[in-house]
């Protein structure tokens, strides 16, 4: 089965550095095929014969023995990242007039009712729900009318993980 390891936090602002070769190498000792890493900010593809529950646990047991500091991690099957790009209107576009990305949520989040939550102006932002996801789109010109950047110090934001859209489809497997 393919998964997708998806990290919150490392290589930031040059903080929590994790090298994308250091990790290749960690997931290929735990025994995982097909190990390869997308751009610098933590997403790793690979494949498992194990369930879900067992790889989740062999990645954070590994990141904790490997790493000094906590990597907050999300793994999810290809079919659930298929499904969240899926519900994504096809026209939704990172492009001049407009930017859309994707937090995925972390079990504690997954839900609807986090949408409420959220800090920005929804009267500028096209925000949805699918399980595992929330997923954003603001024309450019609204960016700082939605105060879309209060998310980064509201509550909710340790408990996603966010992507662009077109790592988001990448990711599912889409070509971009």
């Amino acid at each position: 089965m393919k998964y997708i390891a998806l990290f919150r936090g490392i290589n930031v602002g040059g903080n929590r550095k994790v090298e994308m070769k250091k990790l290749r190498v960690l997931f290929e000792s735990l025994g995982f095929t097909e190990v390869s890493t997308y751009i610098n900010s933590g997403n790793v593809i690979f494949e498992s014969n194990q369930d879900p529950k067992t790889v989740f646990l062999a990645i954070t047991t590994g990141l904790e023995k490997n790493f000094d500091f906590e990597i907050p991690t999300l793994v999810k099957t290809e079919k659930e990242m298929k499904k969240i790009a899926d519900a994504i209107p096809s026209d939704w576009q990172n492009d001049p007039t407009q930017r859309t990305d994707i937090a995925y949520l972390f079990p504690d989040v997954d839900s609807k009712k986090t949408i409420e939550e959220l800090p920005f102006k929804k009267d500028f932002v096209d925000v949805r729900y699918v399980k595992g996801a929330i997923f954003w789109n603001i024309k450019k010109e609204d960016v700082n009318k939605s105060q879309l950047a209060k998310l980064i110090s509201h509550k909710l934001y340790k408990s996603m993980t966010i992507r662009n859209i077109n790592t988001a489809r990448f990711l599912a497997g889409e070509k971009t």
